[in-house]
């Protein structure tokens, strides 16, 4: 048999094991009639929303399930897929209760997406805040040189390349970033400032990228009480009238692409966050 085809039943077979550990490990419950809450996990760097948008939506629309947890682990992670976590979780909030429960880091992206929600459930020492920006490129400039590499770029108009690896920034293209950054910052104020009921102007004296514990997020009214994740079970089992509230966890399906590009993603995540480093 050929070495070729030796590696690709290998492939397969892996792909094949790697299924079944992920099928058997996964946490969900079995569905009782009433008392399911579902539970979405956010966990490590936000690269992509496309899993845990498809879970909420799937919840969402699930008549077994009675509310939602979200349970954030998060320093946060890329804008954009940060927003779209936040805005599916505001459109579940329509129709199910949801109570966010922090735990050791809700920071940044991972503040941002909490705040749909109904209520939100942190431990004294859960690292959170870092409401704020940030945008950065590695230059390859003087690198290049040493080894001898040459890189023509052909474009269209001057902006086009704007944060190249390959050269220094001048500083008409810094103040541009600089807008675009400030203006993602505003919309993150903002989304504080409404869904917290808050003064801008409260906002604004914390909102400069420090992070602050649990406890001193409760006192500037960026989270609603103290407790653990069990406590955060007990408060939605008691907002909808279930003693025991029955978890649901959504069921693990990557696929073998997701399998051999999830470690991709995580290197090439977009170039502006919602993160604390």
């Amino acid at each position: 048999m050929k070495k070729t085809h030796i590696i690709i039943i290998v492939v397969l077979a892996v792909a094949v094991i790697l299924g079944l550990i992920i099928g058997l490990s996964s946490k969900g419950a079995m569905f009782v009639s009433t008392g399911n809450i579902g539970v979405i996990e956010i966990e490590g760097v936000i690269s992509s929303s496309k899993r845990t948008v498809r879970d909420i939506k799937q919840f969402t629309e699930d008549p077994n399930i009675q509310g939602i947890i979200v349970r954030v682990d998060s320093p946060g992670g890329g804008v954009a897929a940060s927003q779209e976590i936040y805005e599916e979780l505001k459109k579940c909030r329509v129709q199910k209760k949801v109570v966010v429960s922090m735990g050791a880091l809700a920071a940044s992206g991972g503040y941002y997406v909490s705040l749909p929600a109904d209520l939100i459930v942190a431990n004294p020492g859960t690292i959170t805040g870092s409401i704020g920006v940030i945008m950065q490129f590695p230059i390859f400039e003087e690198l290049m040189k040493k080894i001898g590499i040459n890189y023509e770029v052909i474009k269209s108009k001057e902006h086009k390349d704007i944060g190249s690896p390959f050269r220094k920034m001048d500083e008409k293209e810094k103040k541009l970033l600089q807008d675009v950054v400030t203006d993602v910052y505003e919309q993150f104020v903002q989304a504080t400032c409404e869904a917290r009921n808050l003064p801008r102007d409260s906002v604004l004296k914390f909102a400069d990228g420090r992070i602050i514990t649990g406890s001193q997020a409760k006192k500037l009214g960026l989270v609603d009480t103290l407790g653990s994740f069990e406590d955060a079970v007990k408060i939605i089992g008691d907002m909808l009238g279930i003693p025991k509230p029955n978890l649901i966890y959504p069921q693990k399906r990557l696929s073998l692409i997701e399998l051999l590009t999830e470690p991709v993603e995580q290197i090439l995540i977009p170039k502006i966050f919602y993160l604390w480093q």
